[in-house]
């Protein structure tokens, strides 16, 4: 299929809550579509903790249980907590209402698959074409709704597993972005040796109306500040839903997935695991990441923006870890979708394997400058003229023939991205500002 999706992003459904794409009518419609296209019967929902999540919630179970599923309730859950649900109930698929790492008046649905991961775009086109046809259901179609708030629990603890108890460093700091992390990462550090080791929580209050506000991956300041001003060994801050992660070292500077894959790629050479001598990236990776894997025996493939296009990489060519630049990573043999829990664990773990040194790992990484610009889209991203942008794009690549350029619309949010990268900071910055000034009237 080559047409458009008129709902789906990137990262499912997104919109204001109560507005546009995101309302309660939407919701349960996009509930009654999904069982019909999944033709399953168990479905998992979970929610991050924004105040629109509980309405959304009971539209989207409504639309489900009218078409006869059985719909299991985990309530606050980051979203790859999903994912293990629905592999532990041996469910037919799932839900999460989330938006991520956007503010707290935005929300979003994205749908799982039995296998746990998110459904591909032709998969997310089938929905919106079920969506506009009539419906069998009556009254011997209802379907069963229950609560199972220990999922979350049980999800904790298959992460506190992941944990090497030698791998555990005095001195971490989580900040949960006050979002869904903050109810797991309370269980995470009771059931390991983190409880002994000085573990510090911070932006775990989930009122709702907070989320990822002046904090997490999207707010790093927070975590570095906090990290500096503590003297802590290293800080985790996870976004919305908890499926990224970026840390901070002693140093209050920002270790981001690039620097993370390059650990992981290593330690997962070093282990010989599964696909461990390729390795998935998105477009917008340094390509700095391609040079230190190359030394380590690893090929390097790039995908678009995306952590569902970085795992269908992964399935084609049977790499064994992949992620993106802003903290997705999915590391095959321990998850099918990104997340951060889990990513954290297992940073940990290789670095302790490898005898790394957390706090000189920004310097030896060496990233070629970089820069991106967003421009705030005044027209829908189908009325954008790429053709004409990417001939101004080949007009100035002539100019940085040892870097890229790289130019693309958010699909969760109305921007248009430039990527400029280049061996001279005064380079990327002069291209930076020129294509920004060239591409405002595309805008």
């Amino acid at each position: 299929m080559n047409r458009e999706r008129k709902l789906f992003g990137t990262d499912g459904v997104r919109d204001i809550a109560n507005e546009g794409n995101m309302t309660s009518e939407i919701a349960l419609k996009l509930g009654s579509a999904f069982i019909r296209f999944n033709q399953g019967k168990r479905i998992v929902i979970g929610r991050d903790t924004r105040y629109s999540g509980r309405m959304l919630e009971g539209a989207l179970y409504s639309g489900m249980s009218s078409e006869g599923a059985e719909v299991i309730l985990a309530g606050i859950i980051p979203t790859p907590g999903i994912s293990f649900a629905i592999k532990h109930m041996n469910a037919d698929g799932g839900a999460v209402i989330s938006a991520s790492h956007n503010p707290p008046e935005y929300n979003g649905i994205k749908f799982l698959g039995s296998d746990g991961c998110k459904l591909s775009d032709d998969e997310e086109l089938s929905i919106e074409d079920i969506m506009n046809e009539s419906s069998d259901r009556n009254a011997h179609t209802i379907g069963n709704v229950k609560d199972m708030p220990e999922l979350v629990e049980l999800y904790a603890n298959h992460i506190a597993e992941l944990l090497n108890t030698d791998a555990v460093i005095n001195d971490v700091v989580f900040d949960c972005a006050n979002g869904a992390s903050a109810v797991t990462v309370p269980i995470l550090i009771r059931n390991t040796v983190f409880n002994t080791h000085n573990a510090h929580i911070i932006s775990n209050d989930i009122h709702g109306r907070n989320i990822n506000t002046s904090a997490g991956v999207m707010h790093m300041k927070n975590l570095t500040d906090y990290v500096k001003s503590n003297e802590l060994s290293l800080g985790f801050a996870f976004d919305g839903d908890a499926d990224r992660v970026l840390i901070s070292d002693r140093h209050g500077r920002i270790i981001d997935g690039d620097i993370i894959l390059w650990v992981l790629g290593r330690w997962y050479a070093k282990n010989k695991f599964s696909g461990y001598d390729k390795a998935v990236v998105t477009v917008m990776s340094n390509m700095a990441l391609e040079t230190h894997l190359a030394h380590e025996g690893i090929e390097t493939l790039r995908c678009p923006v995306g952590d569902r296009y970085v795992l269908e990489k992964m399935r084609e060519s049977g790499a064994g870890i992949g992620g993106e630049q802003s903290g997705h990573i999915i590391a095959r043999g321990f998850t099918g979708t990104g997340d951060g829990l889990c990513t954290a664990m297992l940073f940990l773990n290789a670095i302790h394997d490898l005898g790394e040194d957390i706090s000189t790992l920004i310097d030896r990484f060496g990233r070629y400058p970089q820069k991106l610009t967003n421009l705030k889209l005044k027209r829908p991203r189908a009325d954008i003229d790429m053709n004409a942008i990417d001939e101004i794009v080949k007009e100035y690549e002539r100019k940085v023939p040892n870097g890229r350029i790289f130019i693309r619309t958010s699909g969760t949010e109305p921007l248009l991205r430039i990527l400029v990268e280049a061996p001279e900071i005064g380079l990327v910055e002069e291209l930076s500002c020129i294509l920004s000034s060239r591409l405002e009237e595309y805008c």
